[in-house]
């Protein structure tokens, strides 16, 4: 079972919602996860109805099958001091480099300095134990950045390790990396039924497996409810746009107490504004299914997640997590 989940996702496919609900999924009885966002955009808190998130690790949740939900928040400032303090002990010389701005020169000279420390962090809650020599996380999930970064985000460390050839930060890289290109970790794609999310999917795992990275699940999300039995699977809007159709629609509707039936009518006004959203949602039903089949191609698990029509609020995130804990949590 993969420790280390890495949830990525081109832009507007909720990637940060997915990754809350499989941190929620994961979090059985008994267990315990971190959630890691690297991107400062504080969407965890958001999601989780919770204050801003420091930069500590802090209980937000419990989750649904009774576990317990940490989160971090990354701050790439303060994760440089606790390199340093962890490999050249400064002690009190880090608030000296806060003062001169010398993080925020090291990470603009050097932009993969940022990734180093962020993938550190995370590698380092994962290799974390309590005293007891137990892991001090079941699992981390970390909501990562876009499809199109992802692999030099997780390889970033291979490049550090070749530059640094001994020494602490040669040993470091090198030991982030044994966690990234390891069985513990896993890679999940999160994606929409549509064009472009499916194509960068594709061509993110192609580029994944280049570089030796573990490719784990696609998560879809924002799937159309196709089981609603409200519309037949040969449901045809044209047939109802006028003449009979219109008519026994409007009857219909009158019939559900929605007003009169005639021309002009409460009931019959609403004959066309609701044939234009069955006919959106017809079409949208049969795009999915051809990007289902991409996705299919793929040969890779995949999980669904419906879209919530009432927008992903904390109750919203709750069902998203148990609805992935249905289908099987990924591994």
């Amino acid at each position: 079972m993969s420790r280390l989940h890495v949830v990525t996702g081109k832009g507007g496919t909720g990637k940060t919602t997915v990754a809350a609900a499989l941190a929620l999924a994961l979090a059985e009885e008994g267990r315990r996860t971190l959630l890691v966002e690297v991107e400062g955009r504080q969407g965890v808190a958001q999601l989780f109805e919770t204050e801003q998130l420091p930069y500590e690790e802090r209980r937000i949740a419990v989750g649904p099958g009774g576990g317990e939900v940490y989160a971090l928040a990354m701050d790439p400032e303060q994760a440089l001091y606790d390199y340093l303090q962890m490999f050249y002990r400064l002690g009190g010389a880090g608030r000296v480099l806060r003062r001169v701005g010398a993080v925020d020169f090291a990470t603009t000279i050097a932009p993969g300095l940022r990734d180093v420390l962020l993938t550190g962090k995370a590698c380092e809650a994962v290799r974390r134990r309590t005293r007891s020599g137990e892991f001090r996380y079941d699992a981390v999930v970390m909501d990562a950045p876009p499809t199109g970064r992802i692999t030099r985000f997780l390889g970033v460390n291979d490049e550090v390790a070749g530059l640094a050839r001994v020494g602490p930060v040669h040993n470091q890289a090198q030991a982030v990396m044994r966690v990234i290109k390891s069985p513990e970790t896993a890679v999940h794609l999160v994606t929409l039924l549509e064009e472009m999310p499916v194509q960068e999917t594709a061509d993110g795992i192609a580029e994944l497996r280049r570089a030796g990275l573990p490719v784990g699940s696609v998560l879809v999300n924002m799937v159309s409810r196709q089981r609603s039995g409200l519309l037949p699977p040969d449901f045809d809007p044209a047939r109802y746009a006028a003449g009979a159709g219109r008519t026994a629609l409007a009857k219909a509707f009158a019939t559900a107490g929605l007003g009169g039936a005639r021309r002009g009518g409460k009931a019959d006004r609403l004959v066309e504004p609701l044939l234009r959203e069955a006919a959106e949602h017809t079409a949208r039903v049969a795009t999915e299914a051809e990007r289902r089949a991409e996705v299919a191609d793929f040969g890779l698990d995949t999980k669904e997640f419906e879209m919530l029509t009432e927008g992903v609020d904390l109750a919203g995130l709750y069902t998203l997590a148990e609805r992935l804990r249905e289908q099987g949590v990924p591994r």
